[in-house]
């Protein structure tokens, strides 16, 4: 087997794989996405081809997802699933659940490979060699220690925007989370490798990428660069015309990238900056790296010179510590702060985190009320913001859409827009094109649009 330090190419009898159909499942973040379409681009250059709806695959593919407990179970139902479905298939999991029990998944019947972390870099290298031994289950993954590699991945699978992923793994270790043991301690490729990434999505006719990774403001840790150098460098990249990133923690939100951003010509005004709590004394007890007070002057700087950015931001409710007081705290602040849209999630109790010896617990119940108001709070933050905006042109990203259905599209702040099939036309697709907004659509999840 490789050492799994790099990427390494061999040569494949692709003779094996011929005529193959392969079925995907992800779970989790938009990196874990990114990934998997990655792996599908992998495997189709094998000869292998997607299983349509209804077509039983000859390999199925699930990356996986463990940032909750939840997230767990829905990766073993996943797997059953996946195996009950297409019997006989050879099932092939990987991602942070797969890293966390590679020994648990490997006991579930009709799973042949499990690749962790460090492995899923040479997952073509590792897939030939089981295939020819199959029937033996195989499970591989590092110590966190010595997860090194560093899987590349700018793929689009079937939605319109590319995802190009510019880091992986973290060093924050705060108290609540398993990631860093699922994926490793921070790591990325060069400047050079990702915008030649960039210009060949731009080459097969990509107009907007999203940079993904677990802590992308920390990029450079491996080549000695950093994260605003990169943007700086991306944004050469012309024939992109959109670029957005998708979570920047607020202690690497410099105001030099900040700055960059709202002259640049490709960045959009859209941030996703992760909160978690609004109380100082519970970002205390989850090891975070900055106070209520540094998170609120990264808003306003945002707002300040992009006044129409969309910010969204990620909370979580009901961790160990979290007093009643000091969810009030949180929600008061989240009230008071300029933010578009909130990602609400609850805490999980997660194996082998220092969060399990705080001593303050809140109830499932209670967790679920907390949910509840921040939600509420979340919807009319967002629904003001698009009522804003109505009656504006705006510049809208249209997606690929079925014949005689709505379209949909985002503008550059992110607002989702709605075309009426009587107007939607399939060459909209992936087209940059400028529309007036009108008024929310029944579900409130977009605002309709005319052509200009």
């Amino acid at each position: 087997m490789p050492d799994n330090n790099t990427p390494i190419l061999y040569m494949i009898d692709t003779s094996a794989f011929q005529g193959k159909k392969a079925a995907y499942f992800t779970l989790g973040c938009k990196l874990n996405f990114s990934e998997t379409s990655t792996f599908g681009k992998m495997l189709q250059d094998l000869g292998v081809t997607t299983a349509q709806k209804g077509e039983k695959a000859d390999i199925c593919l699930i990356n996986t997802c463990s940032v909750t407990e939840v997230a767990d179970k829905k990766c073993r139902q996943a797997i059953h699933r996946l195996v009950r479905e297409n019997p006989g298939a050879f099932v092939v999991v990987t991602g942070c659940y797969a890293q966390l029990e590679a020994d648990e998944v490997a006991k579930i019947e009709g799973v042949s490979l499990v690749l962790g972390s460090n492995e899923k870099a040479n997952l073509i290298q590792f897939l030939s060699e089981a295939w020819i031994n199959r029937g033996e289950r195989n499970a591989f993954r590092q110590k966190t220690k010595d997860i090194k590699s560093f899987a590349p991945s700018c793929s689009r699978g079937n939605r319109t925007r590319y995802f190009l992923k510019v880091q992986d793994g973290c060093d924050y270790f705060c108290t609540y989370c398993t990631i860093p043991y699922a994926r490793g301690f921070s790591r990325n490729p060069t400047i050079a490798s990702l915008v030649a990434q960039a210009e060949e999505a731009a080459a097969e006719g990509g107009k907007e990428i999203v940079l993904t990774g677990v802590n992308i403001g920390d990029f450079g840790k491996t080549t000695g660069e950093s994260f605003v150098d990169l943007v700086k460098a991306l944004d050469g990249v012309e024939a992109i015309r959109r670029y957005r990133i998708s979570s920047l923690e607020p202690d690497l939100a410099s105001d030099e990238l900040i700055e960059y951003c709202a002259r640049s010509r490709a960045f959009m005004p859209h941030f996703h900056i992760p909160l978690q709590s609004g109380s100082n004394t519970v970002l205390k007890l989850m090891h975070r790296h900055y106070d209520r007070e540094l998170f609120a002057d990264k808003i306003h700087r945002i707002k300040e010179l992009m006044p129409d950015a969309f910010i969204g931001v990620d909370v979580m409710v009901g961790c160990r510590g979290e007093t009643p007081e000091c969810f009030e705290e949180t929600y008061e602040f989240l009230d008071g702060l300029d933010v578009t849209q909130l990602h609400v999630f609850p805490y999980s109790e997660r194996s082998g985190t220092s969060a399990l010896s705080i001593p303050y617990v809140v109830s499932e119940k209670d967790k679920k009320l907390r949910v509840k108001r921040l939600l509420e709070l979340s919807d009319k933050k967002t629904h003001t913001f698009y009522e804003r905006h109505i009656g504006e042109e705006a510049e809208v990203l249209f997606e690929k859409a079925t014949r005689g259905r709505a379209m949909h599209g985002f503008t550059k702040n992110y607002i989702r827009v709605e075309l009426s099939a009587k107007d939607a036309n399939t060459d909209f697709d992936n087209q940059l094109i400028n529309v007036r907004l009108g008024e929310m659509t029944h579900d409130k999840e977009s605002l309709k649009c005319i052509l200009i």
